[in-house]
């Protein structure tokens, strides 16, 4: 086993937590076990397992490693813990579990409603994703469910039990070249029982890959994309949010096919609407417009993306829902349309704000808040006193601090003034890890403009 040894002084972040290690934090990398400390330095092999230790030999844990990366080494485990199936049992088992606990306290759970199951580095699996979607081919839903809205009742009466899909991302070389592996333990763990208390999950019926992520390319890898075991539904799958329906292809769609990160934060900015007109801007597939259109929130609905496909998608969704009298799907630019909209005189009672990330590193930072500070600029002067406008960041490298002045400075010069209502994260599905920032990325404020 190589041992990466960290240059003096170095350790502290990673002692807190923080389970990467650099490039340039590394004094040399030895190999075997007690090697003169004048050996010539080893050389790593990509996705092999190295031991970290500090300038002083003390132990601080085991890592996949790359040369390739600037990430050197990805820690996933305190202590000398080897890495087969039985390793991803566990580790899968253990996340799958936690997602129980947190949602044995309300709602239908994980079973029925859909989950993101690991959530890489914040899991211990460092660079390994795993989204669990549980629902019914839409085909059959709609041969066999006249009824709209699409309840889940319904939906089960008429198709039986939901179905599971999973779709998986394997972001770095150590997590990809044991693939098959992980695939094989994953299966496993979702058939049996995860304790004497609670059932088992149920084999899926079929497994995605969507790696295709940036960091791939960091890596070493190339991307892959596509259907590697079981089936999926021509023509994609309906799952249930909140108790609304929501037609998904994860074959086609961005990331995993839906981003289940906002599940909670859709259902409290219908709160929002005060029974008026509702901008969701970046609609993508409406996951924020068709909570806000739900009967007793928005009288109408616009929902704005650049994306024609992702819009056929809203409307789409919209019809399950029996709202799509109530939501207008337009194909434009967002920063076009808010400044359209402002010229027009354009009013509403809520802005939703859900942009793509505007900085995918801390490089890109600079740009990004001057992106940030325009949209929400914008947004702000088309909010009606007393309205509110819900604006979201998922960028990781604007910390919620910066997110919060960026939006502070925006509304002084627009000439409003905002009261916070309330400030999020993301789902507790993708767990936040003290000590490794980078778990936190979603940022989602909720203000009343004054």
């Amino acid at each position: 086993m190589k041992r990466i040894i960290i240059k003096p002084g170095r350790e502290g972040r990673i002692r807190a937590g923080h389970p990467w290690v650099y490039d340039n934090e590394i004094a040399k990398v030895l190999e075997g076990r007690d090697p003169d400390r004048d050996a010539p330095g080893a050389e790593l092999i990509p996705g092999e397992l190295a031991d970290v230790e500090t300038s002083r030999r003390q132990y601080l844990g085991r890592a996949f490693a790359n040369p390739h990366s600037k990430i050197r080494a990805r820690i996933y485990s305190p202590s000398k813990e080897g890495v087969d199936k039985g390793f991803f049992k566990h580790r899968i088992r253990e996340a799958v579990m936690r997602r129980v606990q947190v949602d044995g306290l309300s709602g239908p759970g994980p079973r029925l409603e859909s989950r993101r199951l690991v959530f890489a580095e914040a899991d211990f699996l460092p660079g390994l994703i795993i989204d669990r979607f549980a629902g019914w081919p839409l085909a059959d839903l709609e041969a066999k469910c006249a009824e709209r809205p699409v309840t889940f009742a319904a939906a089960e009466a008429a198709l039986g039990p939901p179905e599971s899909w999973l779709v998986v991302q394997f972001l770095i070389y150590g997590m990809d070249e044991r693939r098959e592996e992980i695939l094989d333990a994953l299966t496993e763990t979702l058939s049996a029982p995860l304790s004497p208390q609670e059932g088992a999950f149920g084999p899926p019926r079929g497994i995605i890959e969507k790696s295709a992520a940036r960091v791939r390319g960091l890596e070493g890898l190339l991307p892959r994309e596509g259907l590697i075991r079981g089936d999926f539904p021509r023509g994609g799958i309906v799952i249930f949010e909140n108790g609304l329906p929501f037609a998904i292809n994860p074959e086609a769609g961005q990331k995993t096919g839906h981003f289940l990160d906002q599940r909670e934060n859709r259902l409290r900015a219908s709160s929002c609407t005060g029974g008026g007109r509702v901008l969701d801007a970046c609609s993508y597939t409406g996951g924020f417009a068709v909570h806000a259109a739900r009967p007793g929130a928005a009288s109408e609905v616009i929902a704005v993306d650049v994306s024609k496909a992702a819009l056929e998608t809203v409307m789409k969704n919209a019809a399950l829902n029996g709202v799509e009298n109530r939501i207008t799907a337009v194909e434009a630019d967002v920063f076009d349309y808010l400044r359209r909209a402002e010229r027009e005189a354009e009013k509403f009672d809520l802005v939703i704000l859900d942009p793509p990330a505007f900085a995918k590193s801390g490089s890109a930072l600079e740009g990004a808040l001057r992106g940030y500070r325009e949209i929400n600029f914008s947004a702000v002067r088309l909010v009606k006193r007393g309205g509110c406008l819900v604006t979201c960041s998922c960028s990781q490298a604007v910390g919620e601090e910066t997110f919060k002045r960026v939006i502070a400075s925006a509304a002084a010069d627009a000439g409003r003034r905002l009261i916070q209502i309330d400030f999020r994260s993301q789902a507790p599905d993708h767990p936040i890890l003290l000590g490794y920032d980078e778990s936190f990325y979603l940022k989602c404020g909720y203000y009343r403009v004054l």
